[in-house]
């Protein structure tokens, strides 16, 4: 994993991106018990691919990932209660 360049990964244009290289996520599942930095490994594996790019159906989604140990939840939360 320690090859893969996160950060060119990160930069490449939604509009550029190759459709027929995304794997469709809609079954992976995530581990939830391991820590932060292996459930990112764990998610780009099972991926085998671009982790800031998902297809889901027809749509592509291009993905940003905060430096926080905050849920998903916690941060949709907190957001809603500063609206």
């Amino acid at each position: 994993m320690s090859n893969i360049d996160f950060e060119v990964m990160k930069n490449i244009d939604v509009m550029k991106i190759d459709r027929a290289a995304l794997v469709d996520d809609t079954n992976i599942e995530i581990d939830i018990n391991l820590p932060k930095t292996e459930r990112i490994i764990d998610f780009v594996r099972k991926k085998d691919g671009n982790p800031y790019f998902r297809k889901h159906g027809k749509r592509i989604v291009k993905l940003t990932f905060p430096d926080t140990e905050l849920t998903f939840d916690e941060i949709y939360e907190t957001t809603l209660a500063n609206k």
